[in-house]
């Protein structure tokens, strides 16, 4: 049938034709999410970015927080600090001074040579720093980065290091200011003794020390980038990690099941609104989620797999919004998932074993995500 295309149901079989250009179908009878044309071919060219690395394929492996730990080049250099160009211009401190409309804080923990270790996260701030600058125009004096490969002490993503940087990321910014906050490595929980949240635990971030200096909290986080956001000022969270869903202890979480938000606010009352901005978070699961629990951490070229996919639908697809993102995103994991997507029998027999969960969204206020472009 000319300018049409067959799909089919995974649950219940149903088929349907549709326009080659639908991305994403949701089944009459089941209410499935069916991947259309569309997200079908971004799940070829996510297949053939991956196809590219056949000869280090036994580089592949999962880590901690869902990671895909993915081997894109066998280079022996690939985290020297030039390469990764991660030393701001800019000194540190809460000086106040001004950097524009724009302003990033990409945090990257690798946990080096330790047995929880992570090898992607690097990678993902590089990854998140290009399309930062590349795609929404963020100035390279607009973004500080804090990783381990930093000879520079204050820009090591220490849990000192990142609170002082939470600060500076929302500190005189302004009405029409962008804030974007990025963290890729390990997220905890741990039990909720403030009755703020309804599932009765805590998220959290592990900074490079956290075993010396502990974690760093979502009430935290939540009291220190969050609460102060003004009126007309647009934060976006996105967070690659374990039990990373409300890790902003954001009032509202979205269902894309039932097209609908869902409110999060704390049993005890306890104010988690914004000062009039808005504050908005892709995280990589669920509260409740881990993507693997294996231990196994190897390769030279790896990245975070909500990073990965978030990132190439956003390079390929213009003015996306965030439920044409979020179903982008739903649909090329469900591939993976059920390895539709995987022409290469090893990485086949590895997602058999691994699932990857889809990423949530939250917000300070309710949106429609069907008509709001997804711009940082």
């Amino acid at each position: 049938m000319d300018g049409k295309s067959v799909v089919i149901c995974n649950r219940c079989n149903k088929r349907y034709s549709v326009a080659k250009y639908a991305a994403i179908i949701r089944c009459t009878e089941c209410k499935a999410i069916i991947p259309g044309p569309a997200s079908m071919e971004l799940g070829n060219q996510i297949r053939h970015a991956l196809s590219k690395t056949k000869s280090n394929l036994h580089q592949y492996s999962f880590g901690n927080g869902g990671k895909l730990l993915k081997s894109t080049r066998p280079s022996s250099s690939s985290t020297n600090v030039s390469s990764l160009d991660t030393k701001p211009p800019y000194p540190t401190g809460n000086s106040g001074e001004a950097h524009g409309m724009k302003r990033a804080l990409l945090c990257g923990v690798t946990y080096q040579n330790k047995k929880y270790s992570l090898k992607g996260t690097v990678n993902d701030v590089r990854r998140m720093k290009n399309l930062l600058m590349q795609r929404f125009g963020y100035r390279r004096d607009c973004i500080r980065i804090l990783t381990e490969d930093q000879v520079d002490s204050d820009f090591m993503p220490t849990k000192k290091n990142i609170q002082d940087s939470l600060k500076w990321l929302v500190e005189g910014s302004e009405s029409g200011d962008s804030l974007v906050f990025y963290f890729s490595g390990h997220g905890l929980r741990q039990p909720d003794f403030n009755d703020d949240e309804k599932d009765g635990f805590d998220e959290t971030i592990c900074p490079v020390d956290f075993m010396q200096e502990g974690m760093i909290l979502d009430n935290e986080i939540n009291s220190t980038i969050v609460r102060p956001l003004k009126k007309g000022i647009t934060l976006h969270a996105i967070v690659d990690a374990c039990h990373s869903g409300t890790v902003l202890d954001l009032e509202y979480i979205y269902d894309p099941h039932n097209d609908i938000w869902n409110d999060n606010k704390p049993p005890s009352k306890a104010d988690k609104s914004t000062s009039g901005g808005l504050a908005i978070c892709l995280s990589a699961c669920g509260d409740d989620q881990m993507a693997s629990d294996t231990s196994a951490f190897t390769g030279k070229e790896m990245t975070g797999a909500m990073t990965f996919i978030l990132i190439h639908i956003v390079e390929n697809v213009p003015e996306i919004t965030y439920g044409g993102l979020l179903n982008q995103m739903h649909a090329c994991i469900e591939q993976v998932n059920n390895k539709r997507c995987l022409s290469v029998p090893c990485l086949r027999k590895l997602f058999g074993r691994r699932k990857i969960e889809n990423p949530m969204l939250s917000s300070s206020q309710e949106f429609p995500v069907y008509s709001k472009k997804f711009l940082l």
